[in-house]
């Protein structure tokens, strides 16, 4: 296999000028024909020269002391783009001329080369490097880093040089002896800079030459980044022509045929293009056939196609190199054969031309053969080459004495989708953004292509089975759906996570390190944890009198930030819940569908679960699965019953909602803390009360204490009315007796009898996120299907003979809508919230109508804040909290870190639903939910 073989600017061995090199005369003032150089004019009629140096490479400036390198460099290239070994030098020494720091300054400036070119710069290194020990380093380097390295040299007389260094103070008594040396060394090199390893060598002699150069950067052949489709990505076809026909005509193209009646080109009504993965050659019935359309459709500018191993080995043949007719290929070259030799010569050329893969549309799509990782996108190496023709393997052989692949795929966290072929498998399965498309239609499987940017599969079944494989099919591609698709250090340390609405946002290590307690201890399975919801910050403290949060702080922030039209919601005292909802257990297995219900990587939901149901820190509501799959199955019905399916056009459902009691979940902290306060309160103020009424009666004066006391009673006992509110058995799980309960239960529910759930927004569906739909719309349809459960309740009872006038599972949400710059309509809603408070209700959310508001310099504006009433803040702030001394004290709340808590975790929401509705793999999803868990344990005034 070639070094290089044009996977970059087609320097390499296979090159039709091969061996020949530059001329080392100082006549010979032009480039080697096949350097990449056009040919110069005579001496006396120089034509200006243009230098190609790929947009990504590491370019070597050779010459003596005073050529001009740095000159050169300041020219043609950005500041940035160029190390100077003077300037590493003075970064050791403090002096760029103590020759003593030389070996300390070229470590600097090879790390710095290192990292620049490690993400993808072009870099330029100005030092003298006639010495071959010098490029042998940084010929290394750019091989470590898979990209070209770059000769430009500036053979300059040794008048010249010695001229211009004594115009130099820092250089005016360098001896001559050493631009001498420089010199010979220069000579001695200038014959062998490509057997170094330079696949471009540039040689600018004299002062004229020079100055007339101009640097000119070229786009590496695989770059097609510009090209941004749309795409159809065919598979491997392995000499399948009637199916890569059928499979053709499927996708829409048109077929174009010669004189004899042979498909020679396709052309798409849409313009679209086809892209081949390699692999048309061997086994099949005629592989002659499918080159020929193949090379058809890529000459008129129809398609792109990348090798594979197979048309490697096959170029190998016709160029007359010894390989073994295995594989398939004893097949091929009988079919070839039998075409004339003109045909064959164009077989070759075109396997000769082929790139080893593209980067295409914007650098958010790559296709290659065998799968590429992250690292090698965009780059030109034969190592480079050699993954994306054959993959990696682990060293060990299957029963079958085949290679084991090694499942690159399920390490892979690039943004850039992969699409790849190679590895048969039964079907094409999404892993981690990428995708195998070899779904073995040569042995009798199917021919399959991805529609892109659609991501949608389209396949036609093998006609037959044309060739018996080694092995059966079996999932076992480096896509396969049995991947590893998280790791640990997706999550691990500080993290920085890119999203969409608030642009990078930071997570601490010791946060991360926290959630990771959280995730790994008590979350559920994170496959089944596609969200979680932010905290929500309260509105800004209220100077009412006896009141600590007050409703026209809400609408008077909202009004400042310009938002008009807010929506009230009544606020359910629960707990806050996401329930993921899948309209049965094979569609949970599928999750996440990304756009049109195709390309999401499958999460691997286990069987016999059809969603979840969990606290916002990721926690199971039910220990008992069955009770989860009962709840799951009534909201799914009432979907159904409601039409929700169909209208939103989407199989699964992802619901905020809030679960009540709050008995349900929070039993411990009422027993030991909320119960504990009532009973001692109860148990002390009757006796303390007694004791002041028996010292009145002696004739003390207690009057003013016991006043005080008497209030401290009446506090307590407000206390314990309070949170005795939201207290009630359910089912199965009673609380204690002295909690009272709601009157029947849910029809045909069960252990859920008594669980009501208030769904107060959907989140987000197949292939799209509904977070940006307006509140208004959210409740209207949520109001639908929470009307349906009367009937599926009915069906229910019906079939079990019950009653079916019980109180249901869901419940709605009340609201009202305000105007913040209206004084009435304002009035009205705080009306509301004193009405609704009054009746014992916890307070409410004010959320602007429309969603995703941004203020007017940009910035995201609250998604909601929360408004809770004045006795349930007791429960909160304490029995007392009401005095006035306490009101002043806590008045004195600072609310900017809650604020900005629930803004970063808001962004991070957005962009895991985002991520999820994308089809985007599990990881992606997980990075953004785990943020939001993190940033919970940043330290933060619970009460808030």
């Amino acid at each position: 296999m070639t070094d290089d073989d044009r996977t970059g600017y087609g320097e390499k061995n296979e090159h039709p000028h091969e061996g020949q090199q530059e001329s080392g005369s100082a006549q010979d003032s032009g480039p080697r024909q096949g350097s990449g150089e056009p040919p110069s004019q005579p001496r006396t009629e120089r034509a200006p020269r243009t230098l190609a140096v790929p947009d990504l490479s590491l370019v070597v400036l050779i010459g003596a002391t005073g050529s001009g390198k740095s000159t050169f460099a300041a020219r043609h290239f950005r500041p940035t783009e160029v190390l100077s070994s003077d300037f590493c030098r003075g970064l050791v020494s403090d002096d760029e001329n103590d020759q003593s720091a030389s070996g300390d300054a070229f470590d600097v400036l090879h790390f710095i080369a290192g990292k620049r070119l490690a993400a993808g710069r072009l870099t330029v290194v100005d030092a003298t490097n006639v010495q071959s020990e010098a490029r042998t380093q940084l010929v290394r380097l750019a091989r470590e880093h898979d990209v070209l390295p770059v000769a430009i040299v500036l053979d300059m007389p040794e008048q010249v040089c010695a001229a211009r260094n004594a115009a130099r103070a820092d250089r005016a008594g360098l001896p001559r002896r050493v631009i001498q040396r420089h010199q010979r060394e220069l000579r001695r090199s200038l014959r062998h800079l490509e057997r170094e390893g330079f696949r471009k060598v540039h040689i600018l002699r004299g002062p004229e030459e020079v100055e007339s150069a101009e640097v000119v950067t070229e786009r590496r052949f695989n770059d097609l980044r510009h090209l941004t489709g749309p795409f159809d990505i065919i598979g491997d076809i392995h000499g399948c022509r009637s199916e890569l026909e059928t499979l053709l005509g499927r996708l829409g193209y048109a077929l174009v045929r010669d004189a004899l009646g042979r498909p020679v080109d396709a052309v798409h009504p849409q313009g679209r293009t086809a892209v081949f993965v390699g692999d048309l050659v061997d086994r099949g019935p005629d592989s002659p056939g499918v080159l020929r359309l193949v090379m058809g459709m890529v000459g008129a500018g129809h398609a792109l196609c990348v090798p594979g191993n197979h048309e490697n080995k096959l170029g190998r043949y016709l160029k007359g190199s010894k390989v073994q007719h295995t594989h398939g290929l004893a097949e091929t070259v009988e079919q070839l054969e039998k075409e004339d030799a003109a045909f064959r010569t164009e077989v070759a050329e075109f396997i000769r031309g082929l790139v080893s893969h593209y980067v295409l549309d914007g650098g958010g799509l790559v296709v290659c053969h065998a799968g590429l990782p992250e690292k090698y996108h965009g780059r030109t190496s034969g190592r480079v080459r050699s993954f994306a023709l054959y993959g990696d393997t682990t060293g060990e052989t299957d029963e079958f004495g085949l290679p084991v692949r090694y499942p690159w795929a399920e390490d892979y966290r690039g943004r850039a989708a992969v699409v790849y072929g190679h590895t048969p498998t039964p079907r094409a399965t999404w892993l981690n953004n990428t995708l195998c498309l070899d779904t073995g239609c040569v042995f009798g499987g199917a021919m399959t292509a991805l529609r892109w940017p659609e991501r949608e599969l389209v396949d036609v079944p093998a006609e037959r089975v044309w060739y018996e494989p080694t092995k059966p099919l079996a999932s076992e591609a480096p896509g396969g759906a049995d991947g590893r698709p998280l790791d640990l250090n997706d999550v691990a340390g500080r993290r920085i996570v890119e999203t969409r609405y608030m642009g990078r946002l930071a997570v601490k290590e010791e946060n991360a390190a926290a959630a990771l307690e959280v995730m790994s201890r008590f979350a559920i399975d994170p496959r089944l944890l596609p969200y979680l919801p932010p905290t929500m910050a309260p509105c800004a403290t209220s100077s009412e009198e006896g009141y600590l949060e007050h409703p026209a702080e809400a609408f008077a922030g909202y009004r400042a930030d310009g938002v008009r039209e807010v929506v009230c919601e009544e606020k359910h005292m629960g707990s806050r819940a996401v329930a993921l909802v899948c309209r049965d257990e094979t569609v949970a297995g599928e999750l996440p569908h990304g756009p049109n219900g195709m390309g999401g990587t499958p999460i691997g939901v286990p069987k016999g679960v059809s969603g979840a149901l969990y606290t916002r820190t990721g926690r199971p509501f039910f220990d008992d699965p069955e009770v989860t799959e009962r709840l799951l199955r009534r909201v799914r019905d009432c979907a159904e019953e409601a039409g929700l399916w169909d209208e939103l056009e989407t199989d699964w459902l992802l619901l905020d909602a809030e679960l009540m009691p709050w008995s349900l979940k929070a039993t411990g902290l009422l027993r030991k803390q909320y119960a504990a306060v009532g009973a001692a309160s109860g148990a002390a103020f009757p006796g303390v009360l007694g004791a002041l009424d028996a010292a009145a009666a002696r004739g003390v004066e207690v009057a003013p204490l016991r006043g005080r006391q008497q209030d401290r009673a009446a506090d307590a006992a407000a206390f314990t009315e309070a949170y005795r509110r939201y207290c009630w058995r359910v089912g199965a799980t009673a609380a204690d007796d002295e909690e009272p309960q709601v009157p029947g239960g849910g029809a045909g529910l069960g252990e859920l009898d008594g669980v009501r759930l208030a769904p107060f927004q959907i989140l987000a569906v197949r292939g799209r996120s509904l977070a940006g739909l307006a509140h208004t719309e959210q409740l209207a349809l949520l109001d639908r299907l929470i009307a349906a459960e009367g009937a599926v309740a009915a069906r229910d009872s019906g079939r079990a003979g019950g009653a079916t006038d019980l109180p249901g599972l869901l419940a709605t949400t009340r609201r009202i809508l305000v105007d913040t710059g209206d004084e009435t309509s304002v009035a009205a809603g705080i009306a509301w919230w004193q009405e609704l408070t009054a009746a014992g209700g916890e307070g409410m959310v004010v959320k602007p109508v429309q969603a995703l508001i941004r203020q007017a310099d940009g910035r995201l504006v609250q998604p909601g804040v929360k408004c809770r009433g004045r006795e349930y803040l007791r429960i909160i702030y304490g029995p007392e909290y009401t005095r006035p001394e306490n009101l002043r004290r806590l008045r004195v709340r600072h609310l900017g870190h809650k604020r900005s808590l629930a803004l970063r975790e808001y962004a991070l929401g957005l962009e895991a639903l985002d991520r999820m509705a994308d089809g985007e793999p599990l990881w992606r999803i997980h990075e953004a939910v785990f943020a939001v868990l993190a940033l919970e344990s940043e330290p933060v005034d619970p009460r808030l």
